[in-house]
């Protein structure tokens, strides 16, 4: 990929043995480096993204909040996180980085970009949830749209129903959401998407495929999409600590797989971020070196992919 977004802040402290495995984006770092995957030749920090920008998708009475550190403890406890003035600073780094990302990938010889971070799919108009502080996705195609007068794709993979980026593109021409999700897995309460394709507890490689191989065609063809964003969450993986689903290393390889044949192959510039994922380690907490691996995999897929044409 000619375009990475990463910054070192989009890591920041949390209290001892916090569900979210922060320092996940740190270490996906390091293993694709390592891997020859990322370097100075494709890697892009980002800055954060003007307050302006994010009033695209997020209401300016929830930004002033942000900005003025007056969130209340039900608000902050509903994001998951206590507010801080790094915490701002990391939710406006990953949207721009998905924005950059998403241009680069507009712009770009391969036409394939992505961000080591985003996917903040649960952070709705007026508030955030579930670790989701600002919706990049959302500001992002608000961008292309504005700027490029661009038709988006959302593919939602992750576990867990896109529903702040559902509620932000009702009703909206232009951009098609597609989430295929947990059904009795958060949000309790689950906005339509565009396409929603709810799925059993327990689902393995076999039935998981076979789903997404029967619903994303009709995603694209509807969408007709100038740019797609891809949430490609980890945990569907087995084990995953909220996950509920059971898919293997292999079955999220092949997902992957799946979605850049369906959509990068079609021509349709592609803007891959991180979304969930909250594995577990030998000692039975959430582990973001094993977040990571799984992380890991995209990437290795989309070289493979980006190789093969």
């Amino acid at each position: 990929m000619e375009h990475v977004s990463y910054h070192p802040d989009y890591v920041i402290s949390l209290p001892e043995g916090h569900a979210f495995p922060m320092r996940k984006y740190e270490f996906l770092h390091e293993i694709l480096a390592a891997e020859g995957l990322i370097g100075p030749w494709n890697l892009h920090e980002p800055d954060e993204c003007p307050w302006e920008t994010l009033a695209l998708a997020h209401d300016i009475e929830y930004l002033a909040k942000l900005r003025d550190g007056t969130l209340t403890r039900d608000e902050q406890r509903r994001i998951g996180m206590e507010w801080s003035p790094r915490l701002v600073r990391r939710a406006r780094l990953a949207v721009q980085g998905t924005i950059d990302a998403a241009r680069a990938a507009h712009r770009s010889r391969t036409r394939l970009a992505a961000n080591l971070a985003g996917g903040t799919h649960h952070a709705m108009r007026d508030t955030g949830e579930g670790y989701c502080t600002l919706n990049d996705v959302a500001v992002a195609a608000r961008v292309m749209q504005r700027d490029f007068g661009l038709r988006a794709l959302v593919v939602d993979l992750d576990v867990h129903h896109g529903n702040g980026t559902a509620s932000i593109f009702a009703g909206v021409e232009g951009v098609y959401t597609f989430s295929m999700h947990g059904e009795r897995n958060f949000p309790l309460r689950k906005p339509p998407s565009s396409l929603d394709v709810p799925l059993p507890d327990g689902m393995g490689d076999e039935a998981y495929l076979e789903a997404l191989a029967a619903h994303l065609p009709r995603a694209v063809e509807e969408a007709r999409a100038d740019i797609a964003f891809y949430l490609a969450g980890v945990d569907v993986a087995q084990g995953d600590r909220f996950g509920r689903l059971a898919l293997s290393e292999t079955g999220i390889a092949a997902r992957d797989r799946m979605v850049l044949e369906q959509v990068w192959k079609r021509g349709i510039a592609t803007c891959l971020v991180l979304s969930g994922g909250y594995a577990l380690g030998a000692d039975g907490k959430t582990s973001s070196q094993r977040t990571a691996e799984l992380h890991a995999i995209t990437h290795r897929v989309a070289h493979a992919v980006l190789g093969e044409v």
